[in-house]
């Protein structure tokens, strides 16, 4: 008699294909809702688009939306960008000092991205800097992105994420990526992102020299 299947058994590749393919249809809906989201704000005006009118645009229900995006800010606020930086980060040779790491992460990062996914950013850029709602949002995104870069940082740097050194290393990196984000919106994107980010961050490992 054969024993009883263990309920912690080895998953079936199949099981990991299907676990994928609902990844990839989620990953699908998501960016179909924030690209409609994009679209109607671009015609209508932020202010004016309501949830209803984004979960229509996309096909989904405005459950579903919510299940996606907590509020309307969200649309712009939450991006998926973080992840791929991290990503590059660890890929990072770990010899490479941590500035060095993130400069490089960053750089390759950005120049991966296809142009409309550059466009995306650009509109999604533009509107945090004109509704207010949309720019408090925003700030809580950034203080996420600084705990994500402080962790990715004290992991390489065999250091507590908590530490001043670390803290002050990331805020510094901010602190001179923000302008060339604005530098980016300000120009209309005629300027690559990449170029700017990676110019602004060669200026802080220079030391900040004028």
């Amino acid at each position: 008699m054969s024993s009883p299947q263990r309920a912690d058994r080895t998953p079936h590749p199949s099981d990991r294909v299907v676990t994928s393919l609902r990844e990839r249809k989620k990953a699908k809906t998501r960016r179909t809702i924030q690209e409609e989201a994009l679209r109607l704000f671009a015609e209508q005006g932020y202010e004016a688009t309501t949830i209803e009118q984004i979960a229509e645009a996309a096909e989904v229900s405005p459950s579903t939306f919510f299940r996606y995006f907590p509020t309307k800010e969200d649309v712009v606020a939450r991006g998926d960008y973080d992840q791929i930086i991290l990503e590059m980060i660890k890929a990072q040779p770990p010899d490479l000092p941590p500035l060095t790491a993130l400069r490089t992460a960053f750089r390759t990062a950005f120049a991966s991205m296809r142009a409309e996914e550059l466009d995306k950013v650009l509109a999604r850029a533009k509107l945090s800097a004109s509704v207010p709602a949309l720019r408090a949002r925003t700030l809580d995104g950034l203080f996420d992105t600084i705990d994500m870069l402080a962790g990715a940082v004290a992991e390489r740097a065999g250091r507590d994420p908590r530490d001043l050194a670390v803290r002050a290393l990331v805020g510094a990196v901010m602190g001179v990526l923000l302008p060339a984000m604005f530098t980016w919106v300000e120009r209309g994107g005629a300027t690559p992102l990449p170029d700017l980010v990676d110019e602004a961050l060669g200026y802080l490992e220079a030391g900040l020299p004028i």
